[in-house]
């Protein structure tokens, strides 16, 4: 009987997961980052701006941290956790300054928001010496609410009908198209109201109104509108379009009564994410739709005022209820803003094809670990052990007398 020499037990190392030693680690390099910064300030080299002091003890912290980590981890471990921090700093950092955003917009606005006339009056019998409990931004949300409807209706047929060019009818035109709308996404909103400006107003001679800001806004929100349709129509499977050609739909119909069927949440989504593009866009109405402190609900006839342009009027003006009136009409608009974006992630989350991704890459994941676990198990099974030689009993020996 043979004897072979134990196995050699495997350790896995833990590659998800926050362990003791981690939270050790970042405190204790944190804190030794503050201090050493503090004594580098106090003693070497003054440092008097807080943005400096944040970067000097956060090139610290990433040192002192990788050394920590490498006492008891190996160099590709080390980067690991290394990167891993630093990515999560940056995604902390991103966070902190949204909120510090959206707490500080609020915080000066707060004074202007609980006022009822704030959102029903405009600011035609309001000056800026007035108190806050006089006037509103009526007529910036009604002018608000017209542009960006006449711009909806510009964009989203444009819009679709661009995108189902682009993914139905792929060549060399097709390539050219999309190429313009990804480069007119990088568009400053500037360029856009100049053109607006230039051909409109000046050209044509056409007033500054709400028409000619919701064609300026349209032109920003048409690169959105275009891209986010193209890519959720392009996530139809082939099979379905397959399957529509065999039972004799031609390419028109299988287009109206398949594909965008199939993807109207994801198209529903693209529209969102357009209205919140084109809501928030203020140089393009700074130069096309004028300035008026009465309300206007006529698009073709006089300035109209939005909420953006109300803002920048508001917060130029010394007097403090002014500026309060600006903080509270940027509260406004980034609520909307938020609004919308929600909406956006909900419509987005019931689309049937991200719903059915999702669906194959849990199947996926869930037969990769049932194939994992099934060759731990064979390899576990077919562990050499000790030999052992097993006797087999013979048949005795019978004699020919015996066999007859």
């Amino acid at each position: 009987m043979t004897t072979l020499a134990p196995t050699r037990t495997e350790v896995r190392r833990q590659l998800t997961g926050i362990r003791v030693s981690d939270l050790l680690n970042l405190c204790g390099a944190g804190a030794a980052a503050v201090a050493l910064t503090a004594l580098l300030s106090s003693q070497l080299a003054p440092i008097t701006s807080p943005l400096g002091f944040v970067a000097v003890a956060a090139g610290l912290f990433l040192a002192l941290y990788a050394l920590l980590v490498s006492l008891t981890e190996r160099g590709v471990a080390v980067r690991d956790r290394v990167v891993t921090v630093v990515v999560h700093g940056l995604a902390f950092t991103l966070l902190a300054v949204l909120v510090f955003i959206v707490v500080f917009t609020f915080a000066r606005g707060a004074s202007a928001l609980p006022h009822l006339n704030f959102f029903t009056d405009d600011m035609a019998k309001a000056g800026p010496l007035d108190p806050l409990d006089m006037g509103g931004i009526a007529h910036a949300i009604v002018g608000t609410l017209i542009q960006i409807s006449i711009a909806l209706a510009i964009t989203i047929p444009l819009g679709l009908l661009t995108a189902v060019f682009l993914s139905e009818m792929p060549g060399r035109f097709a390539r050219l198209v999309r190429t313009v709308v990804e480069a007119m996404t990088a568009l400053p909103s500037i360029v856009a109201g100049l053109f607006v400006y230039a051909t409109l107003i000046l050209a044509l001679g056409i007033p500054k109104s709400g028409l000619a800001a919701a064609t300026a806004i349209s032109i920003m929100m048409l690169p959105i509108m275009v891209r986010s349709s193209d890519v959720v129509l392009r996530l139809v499977p082939g099979t379905l379009k397959e399957a529509s050609y065999a039972l004799g739909a031609g390419q028109f119909r299988t287009v109206w009564q398949v594909v965008l069927p199939t993807t109207r949440s994801g198209l529903t989504t693209a529209v969102i994410l357009a209205t919140a593009r084109g809501i928030g866009e203020t140089s393009p109405v700074l130069l096309t739709s004028g300035f008026t402190a009465a309300m206007n609900t006529n698009p073709t006839e006089g300035p109209m005022v939005s909420l953006p342009l109300a803002i920048f009027q508001f917060v130029k003006s010394p007097e403090p209820t002014m500026v309060a009136r600006g903080f509270g009409t940027a509260a406004v608009l980034m609520l909307l803003v938020l609004t919308l974006f929600v909406v956006a992630r909900v419509v987005g989350g019931s689309n049937p094809l991200k719903k059915d991704a999702r669906r194959r890459a849990r199947e996926q994941q869930r037969r990769t670990r049932a194939q994992q676990r099934s060759a731990r198990d064979q390899q576990r099974g077919e562990r050499p052990g000790p030999r052992t030689t097993k006797r087999t009993s013979r048949p005795p020996r019978t004699t020919p007398q015996e066999q007859s």
